[in-house]
């Protein structure tokens, strides 16, 4: 049986506030959940699901591993994002490849806009 990616995983206090920014910033429905949590997207999907899971405890520290989001402008990507209720982080990368900045959803997880100069 060959194993295969199916979602990720994001833990929220307010689950319903995170997964409405998600879900617009990448145009993604939210699909059958368990009560308490939300899922954009279903199993079987082309694309793995996104899963917001209540916690009862803030994150700490930064997390290792995060989104990246393509975004055809960075200037109006960071725009968009900051009307949704996220924040930039202030950390931006400049490579001949493309530009990358680190953005915050609205509970602070952490992500990547990237735009690619050489998108195929």
């Amino acid at each position: 049986m060959a194993n295969r990616w199916v979602g990720v995983t994001v833990d929220c206090l307010d689950v319903e506030r995170v997964a409405r920014f998600w879900s617009a910033l990448l145009e993604r429905p939210a699909g059958p959940s368990r009560s308490g949590w939300v899922y954009l997207g279903e199993r079987g999907d082309a694309l793995p699901r996104i899963v917001f899971q209540p916690v009862a405890e803030p994150a700490r520290g930064k997390v290792r591993v995060h989104l990246d989001v393509a975004v055809e402008d960075i200037d109006r990507g960071v725009t968009e994002v900051v009307e949704l209720g996220g924040r930039a982080t202030g950390e931006r990368h400049d490579y001949e490849q493309g530009v990358v900045v680190v953005m915050a959803d609205p509970e602070g997880h952490e992500f990547c806009l990237v735009q690619y100069f050489d998108e195929p």
